[in-house]
């Protein structure tokens, strides 16, 4: 599949939290991905969610988390986690995993490779379909369905907090001196799910911000907040300075699975029926379309470079951007 023939743009937000006024942008061509990437790794197992170490990337697989680098092959380091899952953290010179064997968070050293700490958190969604962040000296990770955000020491590996947010909140992020989660909502949600925004120097939510139905990841960057909303394929740019959504991009990528990033001054979006979308977050419109669909899987940017993870056909795409 690809994206609908005209991709839908709402500016602006009426009372009912409904974007308007809307009007329709011509939906690039799909770029065949393969044809801009400068390096195409052949992964073996299940690898998935990424994130960022510097000039690398840190991939989650099947009893392992990898480090990849875009000149080498294969995974120039592997380090035993019986089932990671979500989207990690690198922070406090550590990568911070989330276990769904153990609903623990694991934090490894990255000096050494080794393991440094287990910390039993609960995880608000055993499946593993979730986030963390770091910021404000802390690690952040959604612990308890119930509505939970448990605030992470690394100084100690305790928490020292537990925070209330909405139920069915999963995924989070740091930006603007401020913790983002996304408030999903049950599996049967069906109206606009929303964003929270707490202020770690209060632990309390000072927001909560209408988008899209069932938001379930999420980024923070180039001076926006975005949800990738899985009930209706769209995204969702928030304005931090303002706490109010300021535009929604009808992109067709509904369903589960995905992922969303920010970096080289770009929004990317992985979808499962269209493959990657990339949004300049100045104009809040398309640049370009990367195919074909693959299935689910995650998108990260580390330094220079776009790193796109396709599990069901272990490949790892690495794209340049173009200006």
């Amino acid at each position: 599949m690809r994206l609908p023939s005209a991709v839908t743009l709402c500016l602006g937000v009426t009372a009912a939290a409904l974007p308007r006024p809307c009007f329709a942008q011509v939906a690039p061509t799909p770029t065949p991905i393969a044809k801009r990437a400068i390096a195409t790794l052949t992964i073996p197992g299940f690898a998935d969610f990424l994130v960022a170490d510097r000039n690398a990337v840190w991939a989650t697989n099947e009893g392992r988390v990898e480090k990849l680098l875009h000149d080498h092959p294969g995974p120039v380091v592997s380090i035993a986690v019986p089932a990671p899952c979500g989207a990690m953290s690198v922070a406090f010179r550590s990568l911070w995993v989330a276990n769904c064997s153990d609903s623990s968070v694991y934090r490894i050293d990255l000096k050494t490779a080794k393991l440094a700490a287990i910390i039993r958190t609960g995880l608000a969604d055993p499946s593993g379909e979730l986030s963390l962040a770091a910021g404000a000296g802390s690690v952040w990770i959604l612990t308890d369905p119930k509505g939970i955000l448990s605030r992470i020491d690394p100084a100690t590996n305790r928490v020292v907090a537990q925070i209330r947010v909405a139920p069915f909140s999963y995924a989070a992020a740091f930006a603007a001196d401020a913790v983002w989660i996304t408030n999903t909502g049950p599996d049967d949600a069906t109206g606009p799910g929303s964003i929270q925004r707490i202020d770690p120097s209060t632990n309390s939510v000072v927001a909560t911000i209408p988008v899209g139905p069932v938001p379930r990841f999420l980024a923070a960057g180039n001076e926006g907040v975005w949800s990738l909303n899985q009930g209706d394929g769209s995204v969702t740019h928030i304005d931090p300075r303002t706490n109010r959504p300021v535009a929604s991009l009808q992109l067709g990528m509904r369903g589960g699975g995905g992922d969303i990033a920010t970096g080289g001054g770009v929004v990317w979006v992985r979808g499962t029926k269209v493959l990657l979308v990339a949004i300049d977050p100045t104009t809040n419109r398309v640049k370009e379309v990367f195919g074909p669909p693959a299935g689910s899987g995650a998108v990260r940017v580390a330094g220079e470079l776009v790193w796109v993870t396709a599990h069901d056909i272990h490949t790892v795409w690495v794209l340049r951007p173009q200006p």
